[in-house]
């Protein structure tokens, strides 16, 4: 991609984020939203497959192979995780496919347009739906004639793929976020973000393992649900004046603590 044509991108962009979608509210994917029914109540997460195409996928075979169902979250620490997935229940579980490849960044491609919210002079960051992202700054992507890299941000209500030391044994492991940990940013594969259920995550029994492991009874892909048990929400558009008015909000109440974490999004 030639650096003109990248510039003429980075310009639409920009555009684009200043315009403003009529509706406050959209629904959520049904092929991309992942319910978690647990002893301590229901987890809706939004799957990104942006960000790391893989690790969703990765996610959707096991949550339809039923590999999910019963296990235990068996580590979970106050103020960092609630961590689950393994079929073993403890550290280093697999499933019967193949260790994946780390997607830690992705490209922001043309048909990528996240929402930003905050600048620094090394980072730009804001959300592409409801997942909160930092990205390197447009002009250096110019520079280099390719598109900006991006990284999820381990907010609360994160939703990251375990691994080993090695960066590419990301495997059937999952974990939740309890409480911003940044240092996990382009260090552990972000899938998605929460939008129901943060309360939830933060009740789950802690412990390594807990004394009386909470459990995820059920996790079910949104689409495979009979309608008729489907649940019925809607989550901020960061594209609507509402959204930004949140921002702007958020913003004036930290002060110059602010970051995207702070953000967090509306659902009815």
């Amino acid at each position: 991609m030639k650096a003109t044509a990248i510039g003429v991108w980075v310009l639409s962009l920009l555009v684009c984020n200043l315009s403003y979608a009529a509706e406050t509210w959209r629904a959520l994917d049904p092929d991309n939203t992942l319910v978690l029914d647990t002893t301590k109540g229901r987890i809706v997460v939004e799957l990104n497959t942006a960000a790391a195409p893989l690790g969703v996928a990765r996610i959707k075979q096991l949550t339809r192979d039923g590999v999910y169902n019963g296990l235990q979250f068996h580590r979970v620490l106050d103020g960092f995780v609630a961590q689950t997935g393994n079929p073993n229940n403890a550290d280093s579980g697999r499933s019967q496919y193949p260790d994946l490849t780390a997607e830690f960044t992705f490209k922001l491609e043309p048909h990528i347009a996240p929402v930003f919210v905050q600048r620094r002079s090394d980072t730009i960051s804001g959300f592409l739906e409801a997942f909160p992202l930092e990205s390197e700054p447009y002009e250096i992507a110019v520079k280099l004639k390719r598109p900006p890299r991006a990284w999820g941000a381990y907010c609360p209500g994160a939703f990251g793929m375990g691994r080993e030391e090695a960066v590419n044994t990301a495997n059937a492991e999952f974990f939740l976020m309890r409480d911003p940990s940044r240092r996990l940013d382009h260090n552990y594969t972000m899938m998605g973000m929460t939008i129901v259920g943060l309360d939830v995550i933060r009740a789950i029994a802690v412990g390594e393992p807990p004394a009386k492991p909470d459990v995820m009874t059920r996790a079910t892909m949104l689409v495979d649900l009979p309608a008729a048990e489907r649940p019925q929400v809607q989550v901020m558009d960061t594209a609507s004046k509402a959204f930004q008015s949140l921002v702007a909000k958020t913003r004036r109440a930290k002060g110059a603590d602010f970051s995207i974490c702070d953000v967090t999004l509306p659902v009815r």
